[in-house]
């Protein structure tokens, strides 16, 4: 079966991209063999563009977050008045 033969299932699921793994090692390879002078650099900046340089490398180095919502609704009505009492020990305490 070809490369893009009707039927090829391509690239599994959760399989990592070869690219984006070499550019990442090459990344943390050159940050790994730069630290000092990278170090120092990053110091003469002024804050603002030490936390800019920062942020714009950070994707390249740490796995994004994925959000997370929470969508369960309580319904305060049909609470006894002990689940309510454990409920709020659990808001006040955390």
């Amino acid at each position: 079966m070809g490369k893009f033969e009707k039927g090829n299932p391509g690239r599994p699921k959760g399989a990592k991209n070869k690219i984006n793994t070499q550019m990442r090692d090459l990344i943390q390879s050159l940050f790994d063999n730069n630290y000092q002078t990278i170090q120092e650099d990053l110091e003469a900046l002024e804050p603002k563009d030490r936390l800019k340089f920062l942020s714009d490398l950070l994707p390249y180095l740490l796995p994004k977050l994925q959000s997370t919502t929470h969508s369960q609704e309580l319904n305060f009505d049909s609470m006894t008045e002990e689940e309510l009492d454990i409920l709020i020990d659990r808001i006040t305490n955390e």
